[in-house]
């Protein structure tokens, strides 16, 4: 129970450095253009995941193992290109917490299918009715939080 505990606090600290950066990245958009930040965002993020790699010793796998991964698994790079820009394109004209809400609601409905088929090699976990009623009531919040 502790170790969740822990999970959902990682999980929700993420989801709160998540709309910060979003907010940030769409005021760099702002100033040097939309796929220009993306590009200066990425790029940031590859220099402080090297030096958490290789100086801190934070990684825990093995790059050997590159050459055995099925191409798909790759595709997340080309993904995090769209996040990006995606995020830093609508901030400004949805406002933070409408996109936000917008990103959550898509990213809930997503992973609700990606565990119900177990895709990607992950653990298949069943589709309930309660997580349909989650889902209507995730719709009607969202609707919600897009009112004027």
């Amino acid at each position: 129970m502790k170790l969740s505990l822990l999970a959902f606090f990682f999980a929700a600290l993420a989801g709160s450095i998540m709309a910060v950066q979003g907010a940030l990245n769409s005021a760099l958009g702002k100033k040097i253009g939309l796929l220009e930040a993306t590009l200066i965002v990425l790029l940031i993020g590859t220099l402080t995941a090297l030096p958490a790699l290789y100086l801190l010793g934070l990684g825990k796998g093995n790059l050997a193992n590159l050459g055995n991964v099925p191409w798909y698994l790759y595709l997340g790079g080309v993904l995090i290109v769209i996040i990006t820009y995606g995020v830093v394109a609508s901030m400004p004209r949805l406002g933070v917490a409408n996109a936000t809400t917008a990103i959550v609601a898509a990213q809930i409905l997503t992973a609700v299918l990606i565990d119900h088929f177990g895709l990607f090699g992950l653990q298949a976990i069943p589709f309930s009715w309660w997580k349909v009623a989650g889902l209507v009531l995730m719709a009607v919040g969202t609707r919600l939080m897009m009112m004027r």
